[in-house]
C-alpha cells in the first residue's frame, strides 16, 4: 500500500505557547498599579499608597531578582489561556451571527449573488470571459 500525500495544511498548532518574560511581567504589572495608585489625581484627591506601595515592590522584585515572579506570570498566563478558550468562541459566534449571517440574508433576500453560484440553464459555460485576455500563460509557470 502507497503513502498518501497530504494535500491540506495541518491546522493543529504542535508548539507550545511561550508566555511573557518575568521581568516583562514585572514590569507591565508595576505600571498597571502604578496607574491604578495615580489615577485619583486627576479628580484632584490624594494618590493610592496601597498600589504605589505594590508597583514599587514588583518593579523592585522585576529589576532585581525577576525569577520570583515566575510563579504569578504563570497564573496569569493559565489565567489568559482559560479566557481565551470562554471568550473567543463567543466573540466568534458574535461576529458570525452579528455581521456575517445578517450580511447574507439580506443580499440573499435582495437577489445578489455576487459568487456567481446559482445555476443558469441557458449559460454555454460559467467561464467568465476577460477582455484583454490578461496575463500571458508563460509568466505563470513558476509562482512560487
Amino acid at each position: 500500500m502507497t503513502k498518501r500525500t497530504q494535500i491540506h495544511e495541518r491546522l493543529i498548532r504542535d508548539e507550545p505557547v511561550k508566555g511573557s518574560s518575568d521581568r516583562g511581567f514585572g514590569v507591565v504589572f508595576a505600571i498597571v498599579f502604578a496607574a491604578i495608585g495615580l489615577f485619583p489625581l486627576l479628580n484632584g484627591e490624594s494618590p493610592r499608597g496601597w498600589s504605589l506601595a505594590v508597583a514599587g515592590t514588583i518593579l523592585a522584585a522585576a529589576l532585581v531578582k525577576a525569577e520570583w515572579l515566575a510563579p504569578f506570570n504563570q497564573v496569569w498566563f493559565r489565567f489568559g489561556l482559560l479566557l481565551h478558550r470562554i471568550v473567543n468562541p463567543i466573540i466568534m459566534a458574535l461576529l458570525f451571527y452579528g455581521v456575517v449571517m445578517p450580511t447574507g440574508l439580506i443580499m440573499r433576500a435582495a437577489g445578489k449573488d455576487l459568487l456567481r453560484l446559482r445555476y443558469d440553464p441557458d449559460a454555454e459555460s460559467y467561464w467568465m470571459h476577460r477582455d484583454p485576455p490578461g496575463p500571458n500563460p508563460e509568466s505563470l509557470k513558476h509562482q512560487f
